[in-house]
């Protein structure tokens, strides 16, 4: 049988994650990919339909919602990604909430608004906290979550202004503040039925101890003390499959992964929002602890056939540590030189996920994003995991670094 050549389109942490596991089955292509994937794929400065492969990952979820799959597939490729259609669910908070709500998913109490006066009204009325969400995509960074009347209120204003986030803000979506415990769970989906991958749990505040602003995450961890096959098994009966079949219902063939962003409350689990590919940082935590061919699963999935069963998932826990930039998240600073990375990959049950990295003219590593590397170990349980990931951060330096010192600590 020959060997399965993978397309991963993306260039960051996510894909870096990717792109190693695959590799252990599969040929893999990076589209652009970067210097760290470069170590271990091809990567290539064209388009992805330039690519001859068998499976192509979409990984950002721009692309998707720009209609990337839709055009590889009408040039007959296979594809894991959903189309532009059903990258709604990212792309628009707004109509995302509207097909929770047809399929009976549970979820906050929320209201979607484009002029002021509606969005002030409503949210005077609502219990705090309070969460206000750009409409459109924003890299993670559009959510605010406040027990302040007074900072919900300029930040709508703000927002609908277009002063935020430009068009991606004229609608926002104002929720209820939930309280419990924050769950990602990334389902494998071939439009149809559906498999989930191990649960995770991310950061998104920039400092220790959740202070701060929201970023696209600053580290994860897999798996999740009470988040057991009973929960997972919640989530897939009362939000994932009725998901699925609410987009049938609309004409859409979802292949790819369902990102389920979710809260353990007291009243049971409910869905804050969803996203249409790999969570980031929650892929470099979840990915390695796939024991499995990684590419055969993601094949079957594009393919509308996923077969019975999951995937075979190592015991061993994980952790990544996102290392940033500094300035990160409102102006991170670019151009840093970067070192250390050798000898934290040195290290037992260590690696290195490229996020936001480039090669000067010298040729010397340096940061070129917000988020610069996750960090990831791995070990028999989440404190040798956690151990040997903050090892490997000890390892490296760049000028202005920051990350969180406290990822996966004092956690059930």
């Amino acid at each position: 049988m020959s060997v399965m050549r993978v397309c991963v389109v993306g260039s960051g942490g996510r894909e870096h994650a990717l792109a190693d596991v695959l590799s252990r089955t599969a040929e893999v292509v990076c589209a652009p990919g970067n210097p760290g994937m470069a170590a271990i794929a091809e990567c290539v400065g064209g388009p992805p339909s330039d690519v001859g492969a068998d499976l192509y990952v979409i990984g950002p979820e721009a692309p998707l919602v720009e209609g990337l799959a839709d055009r590889l597939r009408a040039s007959g490729h296979r594809v894991l990604g959903p189309g532009a259609d059903g990258a709604r669910l990212e792309g628009s908070k707004a109509w995302m909430k509207e097909v929770l709500v047809a399929a009976g998913v549970p979820t906050a109490r929320h209201g979607s608004f484009s002029d002021a006066d509606g969005a002030l009204r409503f949210l005077k009325d609502l219990p705090g906290p309070w969460v206000v969400k750009t409409d459109g995509l924003a890299a993670g960074k559009g959510v605010l979550v406040t027990d302040n009347i007074d900072a919900a209120s300029e930040d709508v204003r703000e927002k609908l202004s277009g002063f935020s986030f430009g068009e991606a803000g004229r609608t926002v979506v104002i929720e209820e503040g939930l309280t419990g415990t924050e769950l990602s769970i990334l389902a494998l989906c071939d439009g149809h039925g559906a498999v989930a991958l191990p649960a995770a749990q991310d950061f998104k505040r920039l400092g220790d101890g959740d202070v701060g602003p929201n970023t696209g995450g600053m580290g994860a961890f897999s798996p999740v003390p009470g988040a057991g096959d009973d929960v997972v098994g919640e989530v897939m009966e009362r939000a994932v499959l009725p998901t699925l079949a609410a987009l049938r219902q609309r004409g859409i063939d979802y292949r790819g992964i369902l990102y389920a962003g979710l809260m353990l409350t007291a009243d049971g689990v409910r869905v804050l929002e969803y996203n249409v590919r790999f969570g980031d940082p929650e892929t470099q935590v979840v990915v390695p602890r796939i024991d499995d061919d990684l590419a055969a699963w993601l094949a079957a999935a594009a393919d509308g056939a996923l077969p019975v069963g999951s995937p075979r998932i190592a015991p061993d826990a994980a952790v990544t540590v996102v290392m940033a930039s500094e300035g990160y998240p409102a102006s991170p600073h670019a151009g840093a030189t970067i070192s250390g990375i050798e000898a934290a990959q040195a290290l037992p049950a260590v690696r290195v996920y490229h996020a936001g990295t480039s090669l000067d003219s010298d040729r010397r590593l340096v940061t070129a994003g917000g988020r610069v590397l996750a960090v990831t170990g791995t070990g028999p349980d989440r404190a040798a995991a956690r151990a040997a990931a903050y090892a490997g951060v000890a390892c490296i330096d760049f000028e202005g670094a920051q990350y969180r010192a406290d990822i996966a600590g004092g956690v059930g």
